[in-house]
């Protein structure tokens, strides 16, 4: 399986395709196959994304979950903080945003 990642242009934040926009949650992230470069190349030029970059993922009962150690920080956030993490179900996480 093949995520998308990246940064949003205004706020810097973590982001992820969901196969329509780029979402805050990594469990909304959607498998792009064979099409991350059209997709990434369209989402930079529309300066919706920055950064962007296709990762291996995989999908268990959790939900997505990427397999590198880094994503999967970029995902959850700090390893050393868990009260600083991005909660899933977190209906003000991404109240912040402009």
């Amino acid at each position: 399986m093949k995520i998308l990642t990246g940064n949003d242009l205004k706020t810097g934040a973590v982001t992820w395709w969901d196969g329509v926009q780029w979402s805050l949650h990594v469990e909304d992230a959607v498998d792009v196959g064979n099409h991350a470069d059209t997709i990434l190349a369209r989402e930079t030029a529309a300066l919706r994304v920055n950064g962007g970059y296709a990762i291996d993922a995989v999908k268990d009962a959790e939900g997505v979950r990427p397999d590198h150690i880094k994503d999967r920080i970029r995902a959850l956030g700090p390893t050393v903080r868990p009260d600083l993490t991005l909660k899933p179900a977190d209906p003000d996480a991404g109240s912040w945003v402009i």
